[in-house]
């Protein structure tokens, strides 16, 4: 927009400008009468007349001349204020509460100054920490599995030849900063006609990538629609399909068959091999001050994001605190009888160590109740075992990660608070113009973290 543009009839805001123009020539006048100079002591007229009598001729020198600066301040500030309001009121939504713009702007800096954090995965465990982590910064990466093929996702990508974008559509609501209502449209699942099964985000995205013949554009468009606080992007643009060997020698193709399997998984790949991740997924991870994995399912969700070679050689390139966020629960058939050890061994026999260096563990026992009824799905939680990731060269956290609701999984604020402080915990080397900034998001978690009921304690192991 033109400079010019704000000085249109109707805005309310060249009043404003007039006045902090006199403003401005107050002050410079005051400090002229203030500082003895010729220009008072020749001011023998109305100007003078007036300051004269308004002190009673009783007021020496210099006090006038900072009268009249202390005016010209007021009113300098008085206008800037003025201007900042209109501006405010003309950025804010029909509608919306006083303030609403203001406040937004105020929240938006701060959120632009917090650490860049680069999350790898997939399902709802991505899309849970995402919420999170949107609290307390702007700066996020999701990059996100591209290998399913199940329920929505799976009939758009054959019938529409694109990558499946069920998750992303997940990651995308997450990060948003749009009416809630947008957000709902977004996740509405229709349950009649031909349409049944499909979610409006789902169509969205296919219908953008059809239109603008490039499925991470669509992805990009629809992170404007959402007013998302970072960016989605897929592992790969290439179609991949996931393939396991499972503990019986049997072959699955496919990551909803794969998750539906009860056997034991032995191994898993990609197919075709060594397809490339964007270049903003690499450039992400290489300039990330934290790198996290998971939460979500092992074999299906993290792993597929890691068998890409391009994301692996970025990983290890990356200075960034890398952690692995372990489940709260087991899965059948896919980490049956795993223990937080089991977790972090799997990927690392799948694609070799140095991807990540600490493990975040959930300590934090659900309801007895709740906790029989996933035991009767076959499900259990995911135990500590400390002392095999220590032997293995990784650093422990563990923290009460649990939300307070009728399932057992991660609780967003909790999830990103105990990320954060392993973050803050490691020390990471950062540019000495951003230590206030890392500085201020301490103190920030420190006083939420006291100030809660069941704060999230994380206790680090050397």
């Amino acid at each position: 927009m033109k400079l010019a543009y704000w000085l249109l009839p109707g805005l309310r805001i060249k009043r404003w400008l007039v006045v902090f123009a006199a403003g401005l020539y107050l002050v410079a006048l005051g400090g002229a009468m203030a500082a003895g100079a010729d220009l008072w002591a020749a001011a023998e007229g109305w100007l003078r007349r007036q300051v004269l009598a308004a002190t009673g001729r009783f007021v020496p020198e210099p006090w006038p001349g900072v009268a009249v600066m202390a005016l010209g301040a007021l009113l300098a500030v008085g206008a800037t204020y003025r201007v900042l309001r209109v501006v405010a009121e003309l950025l804010t939504p029909a509608g919306g509460a006083n303030g609403a713009a203001m406040d937004r702007l105020v929240l938006r800096r701060r959120l632009d100054r917090g650490p860049r954090v680069v999350a790898i995965g997939g399902g709802t465990g991505l899309s849970v920490l995402l919420r999170g982590l949107k609290e307390y910064t702007g700066n996020v990466t999701a990059i996100v599995t591209v290998a399913d093929d199940g329920g929505s996702s799976g009939r758009l990508r054959g019938e529409l030849g694109i990558l499946p974008p069920g998750d992303i559509r997940n990651c995308l609501v997450a990060l948003a900063d749009a009416e809630p209502l947008m957000a709902q449209l977004f996740q509405h699942r229709f349950t009649q006609g031909t349409l049944a099964g499909h979610s409006l985000g789902n169509l969205f995205i296919g219908a953008l990538a059809e239109l603008l013949g490039d499925f991470e554009q669509a992805v990009y468009e629809s992170s404007k629609v959402l007013a998302v606080r970072g960016q989605v992007l897929p592992s790969t643009l290439t179609p991949v399909t996931l393939v396991a060997r499972m503990a019986d020698g049997r072959i699955v193709r496919g990551e909803s068959a794969i998750a539906a399997d009860a056997a034991p998984i032995d191994k898993v790949w990609l197919e075709p091999s060594g397809v490339e991740p964007p270049p903003a997924a690499v450039e992400a991870i290489e300039s990330a001050d934290l790198v996290v994995l998971g939460p979500g399912s092992l074999y299906t969700s993290i792993l597929p994001n890691l068998l890409i070679p391009g994301i692996r050689d970025a990983l290890r390139r990356s200075r960034a605190v890398k952690v692995l966020v372990v489940n709260a629960m087991t899965q059948p058939g896919e980490t049956t009888g795993y223990t937080a050890a089991d977790h972090a061994r799997a990927l690392i026999d799948a694609v070799g160590p140095g991807l990540f260096h600490h493990v975040l563990v959930n300590v934090q026992q659900p309801p007895a109740a709740l906790l029989q009824r996933y035991r009767q799905q076959g499900q259990d939680v995911v135990r500590l075992d400390r002392e095999r990731l220590r032997q293995m060269g990784l650093q422990v956290h563990a923290a009460r990660l649990l939300a307070g609701d009728d399932l057992v999984r991660h609780d967003p604020q909790r999830l990103a608070r105990a990320l954060l402080r392993v973050l803050l915990a490691a020390r990471p080397r950062v540019n000495p113009r951003r230590r206030l900034d890392f500085f201020l998001l301490g103190e920030r978690l420190w006083r939420e973290e006291t100030g809660a009921d069941e704060p999230a304690r994380v206790a680090r192991d050397a």
